[in-house]
């Protein structure tokens, strides 16, 4: 983190989550924490903690553009038993 100047705020603009889940429940996790909203990426890890995706989000992201990462999603699903899902969210 940057340090500030003197008479300067720095705030930190986003919060991390993380979650375990196994590949049979990570596409109805990731649609859970998409509706919830206020997400700015979600990066999933297998179970070693090697990064497998990080899907960047905006505020703009529904319907149509969403169906390709659903996919994707749903392949890695399909490969992996277990996985960790982290959520970086606006504050």
């Amino acid at each position: 983190m940057p340090k500030a100047k003197k008479g300067e705020k720095t705030e930190e603009k986003s919060k991390q989550e993380t979650f375990k889940v196994e590949g049979v429940k990570l596409l109805g996790k990731i649609k859970e924490i998409i509706r919830e909203g206020n997400v700015r990426s979600i990066i999933i890890k297998d179970k070693n903690g090697k990064e497998i995706i990080q899907i960047p989000l905006t505020l703009g992201v529904i319907g149509v553009a969403v169906a390709p990462m659903f996919a994707a999603v749903g392949a890695i699903a399909a490969l992996v038993t277990e996985c960790t899902v982290t959520v970086v969210r606006e504050k």
